[in-house]
């Protein structure tokens, strides 16, 4: 899996000839498409984009925040379409890896901020049209994130992610547009390397008051890796009704099933005689897992005069996981306290966010006042089993662990703005978090003790932002947030001594982060804008692990870490049919403070000394990426991406690491429009120069198995239908 400096560089000259040489062909097609044109088109002017993730629409220009918004065509173009990183790796600050493994969620971090997470996400708000993705407890997914049907996904990085209380080290957020006023229908496939195939169909349109958005997708894949197979289905829709000039009511539904092979992690030695390959312990334990979900929530919008409006939401869910796990005989059946290599999970989740907002002037000048409160809910029905029976391994055993586990979070907030002079405004916010875990053991055997516990967390996190516009071309800005994250469920299972009562009841706190950030909005042009912040987020107690072994890990809290960078972003309209993105993220993570850890393979006691300037593990140092795209509305269109990404540590020791790669990415397709249809057919080529790369990390993995291979050249290949009455 690795490759040399120079290959590396030469790769880089590649690509860079490689946009030269698409730029060349879109110019001669623009000529010949767009000969009326004069040679001295300075080019469309930038879209103004107004953003939500501060809870009132403002443009992303006048906010003291770093946010970015990807639309729905950029989420659910030529690319398979299913997976969220698919569509934010030109978003600085923002790490979104396909982890190729589908048993698995998409592996995504903000500013550092979600890396260590073995399973799901962690340290990331994240929310579908304001229903939480993220559990009360912190722990999150992206897998039912249905990108056929979305608007926009919104990203907020920096200090007023603290506005979204416990783990909002970032926020992410989904919105599913709105009905179209024509009614139309759609259908979409694609077909690509390795049995991957993708079918979605879907309607919008309005009748009366009401306007709907329903969409269904089905995707299935042999898998680039052996034992990976994997479907999916997702099904997401949104109704309007406009009640009357002030109320709207609008319904939500999310559904979404997955059946999917787990080909585990690789060590070192494996990724480089044969990416392809999976552990033995992955099909001697027919490692797999299937998720079962469905939510769905109600909002009601009311105006209640010129300067007020309501906001309330309220939401249910259920979510159904089985997952076999490669964990040997040996030490389920050495252990009483041992919860088993099948877990069962079965969670009802529920919540209501309601909030008073308020906008109009202060002492003549605008301002505006937000304050609210949301309550979430989760009840889980954990079950252990023993993954064998005899001889037979990969199969339901005998029952290993009972449990029935409740989170509580109450939260209130209270944000405000004002422009309280000519260019100058302000922004804060603060929120008050309670957080309550509570877990009631029914499985009390043998020498197997009460493991019931109860663990409460409080924080009040304040925000404040000011804006200088110095010029329509020049705004300016700083910030800085408290925050802070709860451990999980799952961090809070077991003690590192393995007695009876779990670590929650006496070991591991909340960590707390203090964030600051200054930073630029540029448009020196019309038709470029740009963005440069500088942050650093200083953070006490945070996790890291403090045993792994047999299926178990456990945790401690660290004094010190820190992680502190630059965000560089620019977004320009060349000509007529031509855009140029480009994004750059330096982040330096790394601990300020020694503390002990554990080593080995199982690693079962603090026997090492991780030293103060080790990196925190599963973060590049740099991570750069830009498009070329040449295209309008209709006819030819064609992209070219690029991105590198510098080494990453796999572990807190730093003893062994991901090599740094470049991949170029070239796209190509053609629309057409007809009275009532519109016609899309594409290809794209991933992975032009069939690199051979580590596309994601399994921080701190207890068998040493840290390394996830990326594909190589792939080949995708779809067509877009549409039909409008």
């Amino acid at each position: 899996m690795r490759s040399s400096p120079n290959g590396h560089r030469g790769r880089f000259r590649l690509s860079l000839l490689a946009s030269g040489l698409l730029a060349s062909l879109a110019a001669a097609a623009q000529d010949a498409a767009t000969a009326e044109v004069a040679a001295n088109d300075s080019g469309a002017p930038i879209e103004t984009v107004t953003v939500t993730a501060t809870r009132l629409a403002a443009p992303s220009y006048d906010t003291p925040a770093s946010i970015d918004s990807v639309s729905g065509g950029e989420l659910f173009g030529e690319r398979v379409g299913v997976n969220l990183s698919e569509a934010l790796f030109n978003v600085p600050g923002i790490v979104a890896r396909d982890r190729q493994n589908y048993a698995q969620d998409t592996q995504i971090s903000v500013r550092g901020f979600g890396t260590r997470s073995a399973f799901g996400l962690r340290g990331v708000r994240l929310y579908v049209d304001g229903i939480p993705a993220t559990q009360p407890d912190g722990q999150g997914q992206v897998s039912h994130f249905n990108l056929a049907t979305a608007k926009s996904v919104e990203i907020l990085r920096g200090p007023f992610s603290s506005l979204y209380g416990n783990s909002s080290g970032g926020v992410i957020q989904m919105f599913t547009a709105d009905g179209t006023e024509t009614p139309t229908v759609s259908a979409s496939t694609s077909i690509g390397s390795y049995g991957t195939s993708r079918s979605s169909v879907g309607t919008t349109g309005s009748i009366g008051i009401a306007d709907y958005n329903l969409g269904y997708t089905h995707f299935e894949t042999d898998g680039y890796r052996d034992h990976s197979k994997a479907t999916r289905d997702g099904f997401n829709g949104k109704l309007n009704l406009q009640l009357n000039d002030a109320g709207k009511l609008t319904f939500l539904l999310n559904s979404f099933t997955t059946d999917a092979d787990d080909p585990l992690g690789l060590t070192a030695a494996q990724a480089e005689e044969n990416p392809r390959q999976v552990a033995t312990q992955a099909t001697q334990f027919d490692t797999r897992k299937s998720v079962d979900q469905t939510v769905g929530g109600v909002v009601y919008d009311l105006r209640i005069s010129e300067s007020q409006s309501l906001h309330v939401l309220g939401y249910y869910g259920q979510r159904d996981v089985v997952q076999f796990l490669a964990i040997p005989q040996g030490p389920q059946s050495g252990s009483a306290g041992h919860s088993g290599g099948v877990i069962d999970l079965g969670t009802d989740y529920g919540g209501v966010d309601a909030r008073w907002a308020w906008r109009g002037s202060l002492a003549g000048r605008p301002a505006s006042l937000i304050a609210g409160l949301t309550w979430d809910t989760l009840d889980q029905q954990r079950r252990g089993y023993e993954n064998y029976v005899g001889t037979t391994f990969g199969v339901r055993g005998n029952l290993r662990r009972d449990e029935d586990n409740t989170v509580d979070a109450f939260e209130q907030y209270l944000q405000a703005s004002w422009d309280f002079a000519e260019k100058w405004s302000a922004m804060a916010g603060l929120r008050h978090s309670q957080i309550d875990f509570e877990s009631k053991d029914h499985y009390i055997v043998g020498t197997n003790l009460d493991d019931s516990y109860t663990r409460d967390y409080s924080r009040t996190t304040p925000v404040v932002g000011l804006m200088f516009r110095a010029d329509p071309r020049a705004h300016f800005y700083a910030s800085y947030g408290s925050g802070f994250e709860t451990p999980t469920l799952a961090e809070l299972a077991y003690r590192r001594d393995e007695g009876a009562g779990a670590s929650g009841s006496n070991a591991l706190d909340a960590a707390r982060s203090q964030n600051y950030e200054i930073g630029a909005k540029l448009r020196p042009t019309r038709w470029l804008s740009s963005e440069i912040a500088l942050f650093q987020t200083d953070t006490k107690g945070e996790l890291a692990v403090a045993s792994n072994s047999g299926g178990r890990s456990t945790y401690l809290n660290i004094d010190k870490s820190r992680r502190r960078g630059v965000e560089l972003s620019a977004d320009a309209r060349l000509a007529r049919l031509w855009s140029w993105q480009l994004a750059y993220t330096y982040l330096d993570a790394e601990v300020r403070q020694d503390y002990m850890s554990c080593s080995g393979t199982p690693c079962t006691a603090l026997n090492t000394t991780v030293e103060a300037g080790n990196r925190i593990p599963g973060i590049a140092r740099n991570v750069a990426s830009t498009q070329l795209r040449f295209g309008g509305e209709l006819g030819a269109y064609a992209t070219l991406d690029a991105r590198h990404v510098s080494s990453v540590q796999v572990n807190d020791t730093n003893t062994e690491s991901a090599d740094a790669y470049e991949v170029v990415d070239l796209g190509a397709g053609w629309r057409w429009s007809f009275t009532h249809w519109n016609l899309r057919a594409y290809a794209r080529v991933d992975n032009v120069f069939d690199e051979d790369y580590i596309g994601s990390v399994i921080v701190n993995d207890g068998n040493g198995r840290y390394y996830e291979p990326a594909p190589d050249r792939t080949y995708i290949g779809g067509v877009a239908i549409e039909w409008k009455s």
